[in-house]
């Protein structure tokens, strides 16, 4: 028989009560976002879909909606952002400088980016892949059949790295011709300096429907030559601010499985269910895990809607794109969205 000590008793007691005390520490991030009230959001210099302004000067998209939550969650207001427009080259340099607050520029997670750059990847806001663009007239049917073909790609992202893997792997020799800026190498592969264009799916289906001369005359190959997943990330050294907008990102996903929708949010705070009850704050304040108030989450979805609304809009069905959602579902529709409890 095993004798309990008091001193033991002790320190039990103290261990549960720092686990069901969750720590108010702010950090000094949020801190900045507040005292100059506004969240200084880098994105694309132009990505119908992800980041993009408008005729009137007015930023739109998916990575677009991800600050305006963080704004609506940490600063009341979803209109609080100041956007900066970041090339690939900048975009690592303006994060890491502190230049932005959190970076949410279609930029793809990976080992050598998450252990070597300083940053904290918050989560997945889209699953892609990199795909081939060509023109017809090649009767080109599949990236297999691009030996020896010039292919036009932008410096500093993923997609040149695995050009060179794909075409290595594959035995045929592809010659990457390489362009700093996202417009110069659009302008040179509709000129025909090369053969085929190579980035994202998803950037590929606007380049078709809305930059080339003439949409039929070209086609997206079937074949995806690697994972590519994008999500917003912050700088390492404040854990506080990675877990706001890790778990802003997991609202957004959570309220889609929950059906809190932008038009709801209110009307469902006499819901029943707990589950809703704690995401809309009123049930558990799962706000002070954070360093926020209850409502920081109905806030957001208020703010941009949930997780499938922002998809429709901006990529999906309510939008030019017109992209399904394919992995990009809800897990429990043969998706990969799946967002970590918020309990």
């Amino acid at each position: 028989m095993t004798r309990f000590r008091p001193g033991r008793l002790a320190g039990a007691l103290a261990f549960t009560t720092l686990l069901a005390t969750p720590s108010a520490f702010a950090g000094k991030t949020l801190d900045a976002i507040k005292a100059k009230g506004q969240l200084t959001c880098g994105v694309s210099t132009g990505v119908i879909g992800f980041s993009a302004a408008d005729s009137q000067g007015q930023w739109k998209g998916l990575d677009v909606d991800l600050c305006k939550a963080l704004a609506a969650a940490v600063l009341g207001n979803p209109d609080k952002v100041r956007w900066v427009p970041l090339s690939s080259q900048q975009r690592f340099t303006a994060i890491q400088s502190g230049e932005v607050d959190v970076l949410s520029r279609n930029t793809t997670w990976s080992l050598t980016r998450d252990a070597a750059l300083g940053l904290h990847f918050a989560g997945v806001s889209y699953y892609d892949g990199q795909g081939f663009l060509v023109p017809k007239k090649l009767k080109v049917t599949s990236a297999k059949q691009l030996k020896n073909a010039e292919v036009c790609v932008q410096s500093g992202t993923t997609t040149e790295k695995n050009l060179a893997d794909y075409a290595r792997a594959q035995g045929i020799k592809l010659k990457p011709v390489v362009f700093d800026k996202f417009e110069a190498s659009l302008k040179a592969f509709f000129s025909g300096r090369c053969q085929a264009y190579t980035t994202d799916a998803s950037a590929l289906a606007f380049i078709r429907s809305k930059e080339a001369p003439a949409p039929d005359d070209y086609l997206v190959l079937p074949e995806l030559i690697s994972k590519e997943p994008l999500g917003p990330a912050v700088r390492r050294g404040d854990d506080e601010w990675f877990a706001i907008v890790k778990w802003t990102l997991n609202a957004l996903i959570e309220a889609e499985e929950l059906g809190i929708t932008q038009a709801r949010v209110d009307s469902l705070k006499s819901s029943p269910d707990p589950a809703v009850q704690r995401f809309l704050g009123v049930g558990e304040d799962l706000g002070k895990s954070l360093g926020l108030d209850r409502e920081w989450a109905a806030r957001a979805i208020k703010a941009v809607g949930n997780y499938g609304e922002i998809f429709n809009r901006n990529l999906g069905a309510d939008s030019p794109l017109k992209l399904p959602r394919g992995l990009n579902a809800q897990w429990n529709k043969g998706g990969l969205m799946y967002a970590q409890p918020l309990r």
